[in-house]
């Protein structure tokens, strides 16, 4: 999937790095217009819900200036703020949505040897090997079709970093990931969610069995590779829908992949901005906010109902156990 920004607008400082040249001339046939602060774009701010797509449309580069690891117990060690922020899909319950309301466009920030070079410092000095999430803000296997900035970390890492990066996509442009010298430190994991849902909810990303094939070739090629069942949506026939994908993936991940590949299941959160949102830009598309089901958590926040998710949660342990013994489940949350 190709993106091909409308406008971009840019942080003059940006220029003096040799990303920001870069993009420059890739995109010199564009709109460009100066901005004081990528955070803060007054114009874009003041656009109606309705414009969502559109402002989606649009291209942020600036210069990254806080680089705060957040400690993350889940599969990895730390989140660690990297090249992008944002995305141009449009998945209608993105939890970006709910930091950056309607601008949750694609940000691209271009002192990655800054950002890099404290994760390796960092990796050094640990007491054990750590793992460091690099994708949390953004999906970087889109961003790489734009920077190349996944593959020269991935093998700047391989030849300098001790422990692991790890990154979720639901992107499918992995080929040029493929010939690195990776050195098996970089886990690939693929966010997967039934066809039906990927085409009507996460607008604007790669289709289930382009999925299943990228990560068949990442395994192929080397790379330790994992499975994220996320959001799981609980929307009317979630069981049928859920045992289709679940069926799906079994016929067509490979072995090896079936063997080695670590699960993550994380149930859907949603919020009042989403739905504000969404009923404003996508009037007609599913509704994924349900009272019977959900209850608050925290401001404008929801979540299942424990009821619900319990009977889902033995669900899809007993599934994932009885269609992937070997795998291992790290968590559902």
């Amino acid at each position: 999937m190709k993106f091909d920004p409308k406008t971009v607008y840019f942080e003059p400082d940006a220029m003096n790095y040799p990303l920001g040249k870069y993009l420059q001339k890739k995109y010199e046939n564009k709109n460009w217009i100066p901005i004081e602060n990528h955070n803060n774009i007054p114009e874009l701010r003041a656009r109606d819900n309705c414009e969502f797509p559109k402002l989606k449309q649009n291209l942020i580069i600036g210069i990254r200036k806080t680089q705060k690891f957040v400690p993350n117990k889940k599969i990895s060690d730390f989140l660690v703020p990297y090249t992008s922020s944002g995305c141009s899909a449009m998945c209608l319950y993105c939890y970006l949505v709910c930091h950056y309301n309607k601008c949750a466009y694609l940000r691209l920030f271009v002192n990655r040897e800054q950002m890099l070079e404290k994760v390796l410092r960092t990796s050094r000095h640990a007491e054990r090997p750590l793992t460091f999430e690099i994708g949390s803000n953004s999906d970087l296997v889109l961003e790489n079709t734009i920077t190349g900035n996944l593959g020269w970390t991935i093998e700047q890492f391989a030849k300098e970093g001790r422990g692991f990066l790890t990154f979720p996509t639901k992107f499918a442009e992995i080929e040029p990931l493929l010939p690195l010298s990776h050195g098996g430190k970089t886990i690939a994991r693929m966010s997967v969610n039934p066809a039906e849902l990927i085409r009507k909810v996460e607008l604007g990303t790669a289709p289930l069995t382009a999925r299943i094939r990228a990560i068949n070739l990442l395994c192929e090629a080397g790379y330790p590779v994992g499975l994220l069942i996320a959001p799981i949506m609980l929307v009317e026939g979630w069981e049928k829908l859920y045992t289709e994908l679940l069926n799906q993936l079994a016929d067509e991940l490979s072995p090896q992949v079936k063997k080695t590949m670590r699960l993550e299941c994380i149930f859907m959160t949603y919020s009042y901005v989403h739905r504000q949102i969404n009923e404003a830009a996508f009037p007609n598309a599913v509704r994924l906010y349900d009272a019977n089901l959900m209850t608050g958590r925290g401001p404008g926040k929801y979540w299942y109902r424990a009821p619900v998710r319990a009977k889902a949660e033995l669900f899809f342990r007993e599934s994932l156990k009885l269609l992937f013994p070997e795998a291992q489940l790290i968590y559902i949350v």
